[in-house]
């Protein structure tokens, strides 16, 4: 097994080859591609920074270091200016996704106003996002409000579940048991495995093409946090199905498959590995917890180059000529969650 000391050691790097890489100036803070193109920072995505505030937080959480958390604040700082002052888009996974990690800098800074932005977050997703379209659930954006998705629900579970624990309120558990009885009951399969969305050309049919490994994260992490917050065990059970059938369904050759290269498919192994992890640091399913080392020692093996993690999109191969600072945040994601793997197991040995 490769000792804790060397997963901190690769964590860390992993933190300086995203600046290496990708370190951007002014509000940018981060480019979308390397090497850069021109246009390659047209686009403003939102819901990347979500994620790098996440892992800014990660390397907090392992190291202490409060640089990391002004990492993550200017981070949030520079995404509100770039979206004219305002938390709000017209994405609900998006806003989720800030939300998620907002709460979690509330936490490790003790703020009750950054606890607020999750809030209202959250109140906004639910007054205009949840509907009856499909028998409920949260829209994945205004402009569909019939199309229903994983991408969508689940973090609203995850993050109602979460403001229950830190605000004792009711109504945000309430809402996380509602919002999961609709995701089961739409998109999960008798075997676990959770599908992307239903209804998205208003058919009613259900995107079964759309195997992503994101979705089944998401689950999992949806499922850990309500066995948390209902104290039930069932739910423990439901998130091991899941994240073992992912590994069944969309692993090969030790690492899960290319999903795309259209940018967004970069995050989605990321998150996979985020939520994966909740579930084994409370929950014993070795399987998964191999998977997570083993998979992302590979990523370490293919796609170091000039003593810099660059990501690829498969783990088993280096980079090609471009990499989208998606698939690097979920390089950096999944060596954050094998360092606090490693020292977990190396604390209870």
């Amino acid at each position: 097994m490769t000792p804790p000391a060397l997963w901190n050691d690769r964590a860390e790097l992993a933190q300086r080859s995203l600046d290496h890489y990708f370190a951007a100036p002014g509000d940018q803070l981060f480019h979308n591609w390397h090497p850069l193109e021109p246009g390659d920072d047209d686009v403003f995505n939102y819901w990347w920074l979500a994620h790098a505030m996440d892992v800014r937080i990660d390397a907090y959480r392992r190291s202490s270091d409060p640089a990391r958390l002004d990492q993550a604040t200017a981070i949030l700082a520079g995404l509100r200016r770039r979206n004219g002052g305002a938390l709000f888009n017209d994405y609900f996974d998006d806003m989720l996704w800030l939300a998620l990690a907002t709460l979690r800098l509330a936490e490790a800074t003790g703020s009750a106003d950054l606890r607020g932005d999750a809030v209202m977050i959250w109140q906004h997703v639910l007054d205009h996002g949840w509907n009856d379209h499909e028998g409920g659930g949260i829209a994945w954006r205004v402009q569909q409000p019939y199309y229903k998705n994983t991408p969508a629900n689940a973090p609203f579970v995850i993050l109602s579940a979460r403001l229950h624990r830190a605000t004792g309120e009711a109504r945000y558990l309430e809402w996380a048991v509602r919002t999961m009885d609709w995701l089961e009951g739409a998109l999960v399969r008798p075997d676990g495995f959770v599908e992307d969305g239903v209804n998205r050309q208003e058919d009613h049919a259900i995107d079964v093409h759309w195997r992503f490994t994101y979705n089944q994260g998401l689950y999992v992490g949806a499922c850990v946090e309500l066995a948390q917050a209902l104290d039930k065990d069932d739910h423990l059970a439901r998130a091991a199905r899941t994240a073992e059938t992912a590994i069944t369904e969309l692993a090969s050759d030790g690492v899960f498959a290319d999903e795309g290269d259209g940018g967004d498919e970069g995050l989605f192994k990321g998150i996979y590995y985020r939520y994966a992890h909740l579930l084994v640091s409370v929950h014993d399913v070795p399987d998964v917890r191999d998977f997570l080392l083993d998979s992302t020692e590979r990523l370490w093996g293919s796609c170091v180059r000039d003593g810099l993690l660059l990501a690829s999109q498969d783990w088993n191969r280096p980079p090609g000529p471009k990499v989208s600072l998606s698939a690097q945040l979920s390089a950096v994601m999944a060596t954050e969650v094998c360092a606090a793997l490693a020292t977990a197991t190396a604390g209870s040995a």
